[in-house]
């Protein structure tokens, strides 16, 4: 008889487990959510074997405690896991251990690895039934099974998902990438007449950067050109300067006087970035009747002059702070050259003049120099410089975007 109630409490032991094993693999099958996995763990090991106390602990980046019932949170949040688990391999009772160390209020960890990687620790507890070993002891094997394919199951869904964001944000950099070049002009659209010429250069990094340059026509003979960069890159950066460009674009006529321009912008570069980023900015304007350039260099790197007729380099220097550097501009400082021959200007962001060279010594201006220094239009220059810098993006040089703005006036 006693044979026989033995033999009944395997089969149903049996079929407990087939059955939980069949619902556990359904669950996966179906796509479930880790909270309704979980909740089917719950189901076998609380409702079902019916132990009073258990924690899971899940590594996910750092341990912490993803699953508890019988307990308050702040069993788990005591426990020392460098001490008190991560040194348990296998199945461990901590019943009546008196050790520091010791775990209270539980009897039993359960580690479960995958790959040979521990990666949760089942803690069970209040499973003695009166006297003697608990009658849960055989179970632990299945314990251990059933909670690895469902934390496996948990964490091939973080991953997937994982993946799908990555993905999603890939898609978002592409869109942003697209958006910041939309940014950028055409040369075909560039002023190209018998005052001045106007051609650009830009080369995105594989990160999104904030690089920019323009050149807008003021009135039927004045023109306004920049060519301006973020502080930092990322989408955070692109962004800023698109709504720079918008507000530049607005903002900029033939009217407003420089000073009150760059006044304008630097309020609301410094509403838009909170002071976590600036903008340099190198913005001139040029009357094609007067011959006169004014100019305000905003912390930007010089652009670099080159009088044909003389013969000599000049570069327009920095005397007024970035675009955002400050809440109120100290000062703004209008430049000013009348301009008596051709005249060839090339602008450029730090993507260009922090090049290395083959020593790794930053190249500066100097190809800039060389390559403007002749009679030739600013076009070829350009292209001349590029060719020369191998600029182009297999270089592993080019470390940044790379964006050139020339300006040739003919007088």
């Amino acid at each position: 008889m006693a044979s026989n109630t033995a033999t009944l409490r395997r089969l149903e032991d049996s079929k407990l487990k087939l059955n939980a094993l069949l619902e556990v693999t359904q669950a996966i099958n179906q796509n479930k959510s880790p909270e309704e996995l979980l909740a089917l763990t719950e189901k076998f090991l609380v409702r079902d074997l019916k132990i009073e106390k258990i924690a899971i602990f899940k590594k996910n980046g750092d341990w912490k405690c993803i699953f508890h019932s019988g307990c308050d949170i702040s069993d788990c949040e005591n426990i020392d896991i460098e001490k008190q688990l991560l040194p348990v391999k296998e199945i461990t009772s901590v019943v009546g251990e008196t050790d520091e160390n010791a775990i209270r209020g539980f009897d039993y960890i359960i580690p479960v690895t995958n790959n040979n990687v521990t990666m949760a620790y089942v803690l069970i507890g209040d499973i003695v039934e009166g006297e003697g070993v608990s009658p849960l002891i055989k179970h632990f094997n299945f314990i251990q099974t059933i909670t690895n394919i469902v934390l496996v199951a948990i964490e091939n869904i973080r991953l997937f998902q994982e993946s799908l964001e990555q993905e999603r944000m890939k898609k978002e950099l592409e869109l942003a990438k697209k958006m910041q070049t939309l940014l950028i002009p055409d040369n075909n659209i560039l002023p190209s007449n018998q005052c001045l010429q106007v051609t650009g250069f830009y080369q995105p990094h594989y990160s999104i950067g904030g690089d920019y340059y323009d050149c807008i026509r003021l009135s039927s003979y004045v023109y306004g050109f920049c060519i301006a960069d973020v502080s930092g890159k990322g989408i955070s950066a692109a962004l800023l300067m698109a709504n720079f460009q918008a507000n530049l674009r607005a903002l900029f006529t033939y009217e407003i006087p420089l000073e009150n321009l760059i006044r304008t912008l630097n309020q609301r570069v410094t509403e838009s970035a909170n002071g976590e980023k600036f903008i340099t900015l190198f913005l001139a304007k040029y009357d094609c009747e007067k011959h006169v350039l004014e100019y305000v260099n905003a912390a930007h790197n010089p652009p670099v002059v080159f009088l044909t007729r003389d013969k000599k380099i000049k570069k327009l220097h920095s005397s007024t702070v970035g675009i955002g550097m400050l809440d109120e501009m100290p000062k703004v400082v209008i430049e000013s050259m009348k301009l008596d021959q051709r005249t060839k200007i090339i602008c450029y962001t730090d993507g260009l003049s922090e090049l290395p060279d083959e020593t790794g010594k930053e190249i500066g201006t100097a190809p800039i120099e060389k390559n403007i220094s002749n009679q030739e239009d600013i076009k070829r220059n350009i292209l001349s410089l590029i060719r020369e810098e191998n600029i182009t993006p297999e270089n592993s040089r080019c470390f940044d975007d790379v964006s050139i703005l020339g300006v040739e006036v003919f007088v």
